[in-house]
């Protein structure tokens, strides 16, 4: 038996506990307590709702704040992206992407963009009379 034997074994132990502990957060440890995360801009139904095309930069910025993701190669384009993570879990994401020709908003796309196609109501009754 030579020298190098009797330490071969413990090396070899310890390198795979190593490589084992490198991939540990794949495995997740039962009775660990991982935190809800939450990146990006969070984007209400009111903030939605205050949005009109012909609206200018400035004021889509006031209602509905800075914009993640200003690509400098698409200028007219602002994304509102929303993720919430729990650990390697994706609880819920949204995205909403607002275009932009010239200075004045244009067109909202994502699954809660306004349909502006449909003509708005006002919040009095349909059916009241009129007092004209």
């Amino acid at each position: 038996m030579s020298r190098v034997t009797p330490f071969f074994r413990p090396l070899l132990a310890g390198s795979l506990l190593i490589a084992l502990a490198g991939c540990g957060s794949n495995f997740g440890f039962p009775g660990v307590y991982r935190i809800n995360v939450e990146q990006g801009n969070v984007v209400t139904e009111e903030m939605v709702e205050q949005l009109r095309p012909g609206l200018n930069r400035r004021q889509v910025r006031y209602i509905m704040g800075t914009p993640l993701i200003e690509d400098a190669f698409h200028e007219n384009r602002w994304d509102y992206r929303y993720l919430l993570r729990n650990g390697n879990e994706s609880l819920s994401e949204t995205q909403l992407t607002l275009w932009f020709e010239g200075d004045e908003l244009a067109r909202v796309e994502g699954t809660d963009a306004p349909n502006w196609d449909e003509p708005q109501l006002d919040d009095e009754d349909p059916d009241k009379p009129s007092d004209s």
